[in-house]
């Protein structure tokens, strides 16, 4: 069909590589799975985007941890998405002209009045051109790379027996052949459901293309669905897309990114697991998904926020949290894993957990602004609502002039961070807002009180004289990319002086090239060796806001063809070799490139 598929662009050379990040994902908001450019599955957690990793090649040095599907006499690939769906297509090429079309998705429409999504993986072979001949490696791993499940097979199927759970792979192809990894001549379609250990009642043939067609509708929907801007349109659908798969819909919580321990740089040892809900990063995207138009992400997330509210001692907020609300979050190395490219170790859970961050009071606040001022929802914001977030504003005012480990977490030190004490103020700031909304004068006055408060002590303490710019903490004289973000939270005019001056400093101190890095100054692990990709992206929207905009929109280019080939984006970023780092696909960095685009973009109505 005409315009079915994304734009595939040429074949690939073969290329026998160590591991990259041209990666796919697929994923369903209960898990997710990435694809290598020869339709690998090398990495999806189950039964959760935080469970054990039931494929884990990604993270292995190992022959194991995978699923594929061998093309015999390989030369070359070639990998796109269906159009506007989360459903990965790879088409391998052998050198007699043999072709065949891989498409991988997780099921994921409507049914019975709710989101089926189950934990579940389908695959699709078929035969394009000539006689392909296939081989199938299905090779888990479970308990971390330190067990591999034992098997045993019925007709149609095989079972995959770990110590916690069992999983189930119901296919149309020789049960032999898949269980003895033997060729296979494709001289027609075969499919590949992995799954729960349920009996399929139907045959896995009807059932997989029905499973395929409704995931593509739901998609189609979806994306219809959004608003977004005239220019780089697909790339926004891509990037939104992503953060959608990004989050877990049976609690509202938003991963970070779907993976663990990918190093931050080579041999950094900055190997985190980031398969928890950061209040922060969720708050950003939440943010942008409710700029394409798409709130229901924002309104599922409060739920999250709500239970966590209310279980919080005091109304005391963790940086971050479990997918399904667990506050304790231990951190361990698992040595039954070898490593992205050997650079272990690779983690579980994350200490930043019970580190102090007085960010998140704003993060929350403003996660849940919109609710009370979007007459769209279902659901609006009411006065119980802003009760409940009065309690954060009261945490905010009382912390905001307090040390923390700040927006970066860092491990060894605690200060007055500039940004934590401006995201304290935007608590307080969005807080008398929303009473003015709820027609609440005595709540409105106090806390726009409490934000001229705080708004005139951090302009007090956190500007320096002698560089002339707001710095990272109070009293301190080094630059923090994250008060780019001075101008979009409402804490100054885009063309207060202050701000374009310290727009400037920041550039002079963080700018290597075309990117930005976080900060310069050494940290736990030494100085900082990658950019990081939403910095970037905040110096693009920096820029934009005090009228540089031509420099900004080639920033702007440049990062987009910064992405992997599927349109995806890390954490960071080489910038010597262009080579993406840390973990992936970074949700961050997907908001950046959304952010971006509106408000670089032409608008409809001057562009068409």
């Amino acid at each position: 069909m005409v315009g079915e598929y994304d734009n595939a662009g040429p074949l690939t050379p073969l290329r026998h590589a160590e591991h990259t990040l041209e990666l796919g994902l697929i994923g369903n908001c209960q898990i997710g799975a990435l694809i290598d450019a020869q339709a690998r599955i090398v990495w999806c957690c189950l039964p959760r985007f935080d469970g054990d990793p039931f494929f884990s090649h990604l993270m292995d040095t190992q022959d194991r941890g995978y699923f594929s599907i061998e093309l015999q006499d390989l030369v070359g690939t070639r990998q796109y998405y269906q159009r506007n769906t989360a459903i990965l297509c790879t088409e391998l090429t052998d050198k007699y002209g043999g072709r065949i079309r891989i498409s991988d998705f997780c099921p994921r429409f409507n049914q019975f009045g709710r989101a089926f999504r189950p934990v579940a993986l389908v695959r699709r072979v078929e035969p394009l051109a000539g006689t392909p001949v296939i081989r199938v490696k299905l090779r888990p791993t479970s308990e971390y790379g330190t067990q591999t499940p034992d098997t045993t097979q019925g007709s149609h199927h095989i079972r995959y027996i770990g110590r916690n759970r069992i999983t189930r792979l119901t296919t149309d192809a020789s049960i032999t052949y898949v269980q003895q990894e033997s060729p296979i001549v494709l001289d027609g379609e075969l499919n590949f459901l992995l799954g729960p250990d349920e009996s399929v009642t139907e045959s896995v043939t009807t059932l997989c293309q029905r499973f395929h067609s409704e995931t593509a509708t739901y998609w189609h929907e979806w994306v219809r669905g959004l608003s977004i801007p005239f220019d780089w349109q697909h790339a926004v659908i891509r990037a939104a897309m992503t953060l959608k798969l990004s989050t877990f819909e049976d609690t509202g919580a938003v991963i970070a990114a779907m993976t663990t321990s990918l190093p931050e740089a080579a041999d950094s040892q900055r190997n985190w697991d980031y398969r928890y809900c950061w209040l922060r990063d969720a708050y950003f995207v939440v943010h942008a998904l409710n700029r394409l138009g798409t709130t229901a992400t924002m309104e599922n997330y409060l739920n999250y926020i709500l239970n966590l509210v209310v279980g919080a001692a005091e109304s005391e907020l963790q940086p971050l949290y479990g997918i399904g609300g667990e506050t304790r979050l231990e951190e361990f190395d698992m040595p039954g894993l070898g490593g992205y490219r050997g650079m272990g170790p690779v983690r579980t859970g994350n200490a930043a957990y019970s580190q102090i961050q007085h960010d998140v009071y704003g993060a929350v606040v403003l996660a849940a602004n919109q609710a009370f001022f979007d007459e769209r929802l279902t659901r609006p914001g009411d006065e119980a609502l802003f009760r409940r977030l009065t309690a954060l504003g009261e945490q905010a005012a009382r912390l905001f002039d307090k040390p923390d480990a700040g927006i970066w977490e860092y491990r060894g030190r605690a200060r007055v961070h500039t940004y934590s004490s401006i995201m304290c103020w935007a608590a307080c700031d969005r807080l008398a807002r929303i009473a003015g909304q709820l027609e609440l004068p005595e709540d409105s006055i106090h806390w726009r009180q409490q934000a001229e408060r705080m708004h005139e002590i951090i302009c007090r303490e956190a500007w320096s004289e002698s560089r002339q710019a707001f710095t990272e903490s109070f009293g301190g004289e080094t630059m923090d990319a994250s008060l780019l973000l001075m101008h979009e939270l409402g804490f100054l005019e885009a063309d207060d002086p202050r701000f374009v001056s310290t727009v400037c400093a920041i550039e002079a101190e963080l700018r290597r090239g075309d990117h930005l890095f976080r900060y310069a100054a050494a940290d736990d692990f030494g100085p900082p060796e990658n950019a990081f990709n939403i910095c970037t992206f905040w110096f693009i929207d920096a820029l934009c806001a005090i009228g540089r905009k031509d420099e900004a929109r080639r920033l702007f280019d440049n990062m987009l063809e910064c992405r992997n080939p599927l349109g995806l984006l890390s954490e960071d970023l080489d910038t010597a070799h262009r080579e993406l780092w840390g973990n992936f696909p970074q949700t961050y960095s997907m908001v950046g490139l959304i952010n971006s685009a509106t408000h670089l973009s032409r608008n409809w109505e001057e562009a068409v």
